[in-house]
């Protein structure tokens, strides 16, 4: 007689936190805000039930248990987003010429970057608050994912090439990650 084995995972649902999963969509709502994410695989079910998220494959594989694993952890992500914001903070460092840097609807814009006259540009992705403050930039939002590629984001339109990264250490570099509280 062969025993099948089944994988299964579950994450409590924290209280003020509601948690909806239906057609590969995942929404999850608290009082910091609202995240819905397309997570779907046909090998992978996802049901809510007793204030609980429950995971299962259909089969029991490496790459299944992968899966499974890596949707757990953007969920946890997801609950501990609503109920607690995301902020990252970031420091100008300009040693050549003096940078600024300000935001304008949904870009972060910084000019004379290396003496440059056209200001580069990096784009906000939707949900995230970035303020600037001297030669301070916080970038907040309930979705981990998304501040961290607003943060990616800056700090890619700041890339240089053809000098030495040694003695040219110009740019809007991260120095803190964290929650609000």
């Amino acid at each position: 007689m062969i025993e099948e084995r089944r994988l299964k995972k579950e994450v409590t649902i924290p209280e003020g936190v509601s948690v909806i999963a239906d057609g590969g969509f995942i929404t999850v709502k608290g009082p910091k805000g609202e995240i819905k994410r397309k997570i779907f695989d046909p090998t992978v079910s996802i049901a809510v039930a007793d204030g609980k998220v429950l995971l299962s494959p259909k089969k029991l594989t490496k790459k299944q248990k992968a899966l499974i694993n890596s949707y757990l952890a953007h969920i946890k992500n997801m609950m501990s987003g609503v109920q607690n914001a995301y902020q990252y903070k970031m420091k100008v460092c300009s040693s050549h010429f003096p940078m600024s840097v300000s935001v304008e609807g949904s870009t972060v814009v910084i000019k004379n970057f290396f003496g440059e006259k056209v200001a580069r540009k990096a784009k906000i992705a939707p949900g995230v608050k970035v303020e600037a403050k001297g030669d301070i930039v916080t970038v907040s939002g309930v979705d981990i994912e998304a501040v961290g590629q607003t943060c990616t984001n800056i700090e890619l339109a700041l890339r240089i090439t053809n000098r030495d990264r040694r003695v040219f250490q110009d740019g809007v570099w991260l120095f803190e990650k964290g929650r609000v509280q």
